[in-house]
Formats: C-alpha cells, sequence, structure tokens
C-alpha cells in the first residue's frame, strides 16, 4: 500500500499530537492525516498557561503550535471539539463527533494527555475552585489572581508541586495573598528530595507565600456559591476567596482501556505501555507524550513522563514510527521553571531512595549552581538554577552512566565536559 492509499489518526489535540502531524508531512507522508482534538481551541503548548501567558507577559497567540492556516496548508484534517467515543481495533476505525462518525485508520497515535486530578473533599464545585491544564483554565485564573491582587484577596493553593509553585509565584507578582498546602514535608519532595525542596520552600517565603506543611485540605468552606475558607485535616482552617487544586495530573486512559490495550501500573505512573518505538499492545496503534509509559532503558524502569519536552519529542518518534522508521525513544526526560527571578533547568530521573547523595556545584545561598543527584558516583540526574548553557553536558554525563570524581563535580572551576568520557 503506498502513502497516498493510507490514513494516519492521531486523537488529542496538545504539543505531541500537533507535532506529529507536522512530522508526518516533513518526513514526506502523503496518505491521510487526520487530527482530532477535544478543545476548539488549535493545539498549543501548556508552559505558558502556568508561566508567561499566566502572568500577562505573553500574548493568548503565542500558545498555539501552529498558526491556524498551517493545518489546511499542511492538509491535515482538524476536528476541533471533537471527542473520540471509541476504537474498534478489529475495524480498524474509530468513532468520534455528536453524529458518531466512524473513520479508518492505518495506524493511530494516542496524545490523549492527562487530566487534573480533583480534591475528593466537599464544596468542590463552588465558583472559587479552579484547576489549571487547559487554556480557558488559564484565562480563568489570569482574571482571578488580577482581582484577588487588586482586592488583596487570599488564593490556597492544594499542592506543591510545579504547577501549584508556579502559580504561586504569578499570584504573588499580582499582589494576591497565598497559601500553599502540601502532606509532604517540602515543596516538590517527590521530584527533587528534601535537599532541594528546602531551597524552593524559602524562595517562596521570602516573597510572602505561607506554606502549611503535613496536611491536606478536608474541605472548602463556601456560603452563597462563594469560597470562604479552606480547612484541613489537622484542625487548622486558612482564609481563602479561590482556591487550586494542584495535586498532580492522571493519564487519560479510558479510551486505551476500553479498546483492551496493555496499561503500564500505577507504581510507575499508569498510563499506556509502549515499547521502545513507543507502540502499544497493538502493533498499529501508538501512544506519546503525557499518556505513553515506556521502558527507559536508561534508568532500568518504565516511566511516564509529564513534561513539554516529552510532548515535543515523543509526538515526531511516534510519528516517525508510524512511518516504518527505525526509532528508539531514550530521550533523557526534561523540564524547566521559572519563578520570580529563579530559573532552572533538570535533566534525568532520580525519585527519592534512587541516589547516595546530592552534590553541589555553585552557591546554592545564592541560588546560582548545579546540582547532581549521584548514586555509587554515577549521575542519575542534574538541576541548573540560574546557571545556563550547561544541560547538553549534564545530560552527556547521566548518559554515560560512567562513574565521576565527586569532588570534581563539586568544583566549578573544572569543566563538566572534562567530567563526560
Amino acid at each position: 500500500m503506498v502513502d497516498a492509499d493510507q490514513t494516519f489518526v492521531i486523537v488529542g489535540g496538545g504539543l505531541a499530537g500537533a507535532k506529529a502531524a507536522e512530522t508526518l508531512r516533513t518526513e514526506g507522508f502523503t496518505g491521510r492525516v487526520i487530527l482530532i482534538c477535544d478543545e476548539r481551541d488549535h493545539p498549543y503548548e501548556r508552559p505558558p498557561l502556568s508561566k508567561g501567558y499566566l502572568l500577562g507577559k505573553e500574548e493568548r497567540d503565542s500558545v498555539f503550535v501552529h498558526e491556524p492556516a498551517w493545518y489546511a496548508r499542511n492538509d491535515i484534517e482538524l476536528h476541533l471539539g471533537e471527542t473520540v467515543d471509541a476504537i474498534d481495533r478489529t475495524a480498524k476505525t474509530v468513532r468520534f463527533g455528536e453524529d458518531g462518525t466512524a473513520v479508518r485508520y492505518d495506524k493511530l497515535l494516542l496524545a490523549t494527555g492527562a487530566e487534573p486530578r480533583r480534591l475528593d473533599i466537599p464544596e468542590t464545585d463552588l465558583a472559587g475552585v479552579h484547576h489549571l491544564r487547559r487554556l480557558a483554565h488559564a484565562e480563568r485564573l489570569k482574571g482571578v489572581l488580577a482581582t484577588l491582587g487588586r482586592d488583596n484577596g487570599h488564593l490556597v493553593i492544594a499542592g506543591a508541586g510545579w504547577i501549584g509553585l508556579e502559580v504561586a509565584a504569578a499570584a504573588r507578582e499580582y499582589g494576591a495573598e497565598v497559601t500553599v498546602v502540601e502532606p509532604s514535608s517540602t515543596p516538590l519532595y517527590s521530584v527533587l528530595g528534601p535537599e532541594l525542596g528546602n531551597l524552593f520552600a524559602e524562595l517562596h517565603r521570602e516573597h510572602g507565600v505561607r506554606f502549611h506543611f503535613g496536611a491536606r485540605l478536608t474541605e472548602i468552606v463556601g456560603q452563597d456559591g462563594m469560597v470562604l475558607a479552606a480547612r484541613t485535616d489537622d484542625g487548622e482552617e486558612h482564609p481563602a476567596h479561590d482556591v487550586l487544586a494542584a495535586v498532580g495530573a492522571a493519564p487519560r486512559v479510558a479510551l486505551a482501556e476500553a479498546a483492551g490495550l496493555e496499561l503500564a501500573d500505577r507504581a510507575h505512573g499508569g498510563g499506556i505501555a509502549v515499547d521502545g518505538q513507543l507502540r502499544t499492545s497493538d502493533p498499529d496503534i501508538y501512544a506519546a507524550g503525557d499518556v505513553a509509559s515506556f521502558h527507559h532503558a536508561l534508568f532500568g524502569n518504565r516511566l511516564r513522563v509529564e513534561h513539554w519536552a516529552n510532548a515535543l519529542n515523543g509526538g515526531p518518534a511516534a510519528a516517525r514510527a508510524m512511518l516504518g522508521r527505525q526509532v528508539t525513544y531514550d530521550r533523557v526526560p526534561y523540564f524547566f521553571s521559572d519563578q520570580y527571578d529563579l530559573g532552572m533547568e533538570y535533566s534525568g530521573w532520580a525519585p527519592p531512595g534512587s541516589y547516595d547523595e546530592v552534590v553541589i556545584r555553585g552557591d546554592a545561598g545564592k541560588r546560582e549552581f548545579i546540582a547532581f543527584w549521584v548514586k555509587q558516583g554515577r549521575v542519575l540526574a542534574g538541576m541548573n538554577v540560574n546557571v545556563w548553557d550547561v544541560t547538553e553536558p549534564i545530560q552527556a554525563l547521566i548518559r554515560s552512566g560512567a562513574q565521576v570524581d565527586t569532588e570534581a563535580l563539586a568544583d566549578p572551576h573544572v569543566p563538566l565536559v572534562s567530567l563526560v568520557p
């Protein structure tokens, strides 16, 4: 079968899906490409939703992956505001839209992403309770933060992960009062561990954020449809005009599960299980982005990565695999964050318990340093804080798997590239 006779369907209108569609065309695929998005907005990138766009420093149009006319110009059949209801693997069809349109596929890519986890407590249906995942959420939250800042209002954030901290920073820049409730002992505990989590706690405290660690929200107090306060499981009550639920995201696997595709277990983040070519248990169905769980040979574990770079690189990798190209998806996980005057980049994977020590190169007190998570002399992860142009050697150190001299690793006068075998 020649390309022109084939139909490739992509489900999911985020960065992974849009970049997959782009790659199919740049790689010369001449067949039919159908991109189905359950949002009415054109495919967009998510980092600005908690960073530049939320702060009012970036225009709305800047978040889109491509200009709207690009899709027609590249003969991409774009369906906005349409939900895929079912996959029939035997007939090789997907059914979508209000009229139940069925379209046959030769190859199918699931880039369905993730959705915010909900707070399982009373009064979460109040107008002042928010999530941040979609462009519409960011548009609404942007207005809320501006109002809170103008009126000296209070925002309570459930969760001190990346989204919670970035929104806390934005809220303080607007002038709102902010309290963050987090069950762990530090922010970002599951990613950075306690050593570096404390640094972010101090950063936010310096900017007026209040933390309540070791607690969870148990109730949102409201009256006449409005939020008045938030209560925690240790009996504390925090004044609040708005509450942000930033307690993580769950992979959107319902479609894959109903189709009988293999899923990863919850211990490894859930998601759709894929191989090194991002292929699912069905050889004609692939998955990429937040929803895909792949075995990473470098770390010897199955990972599901919920970050921009994974969508940016995973979508194109899946597209090439769909075209029959030889693909091995083993990118070192990477993400970045901007909070106040702190910018950082993180490469690798080193959850608490996986490393022996954290080696600091530079001045952590001035927040100009690189942190390395090390096990038996091998670098598992590195985070550069207000130090730039070092991602490549950090990732090379991680990839090498070589033992390094930790004294040299900590010495800013020893070039990082000299430590890479």
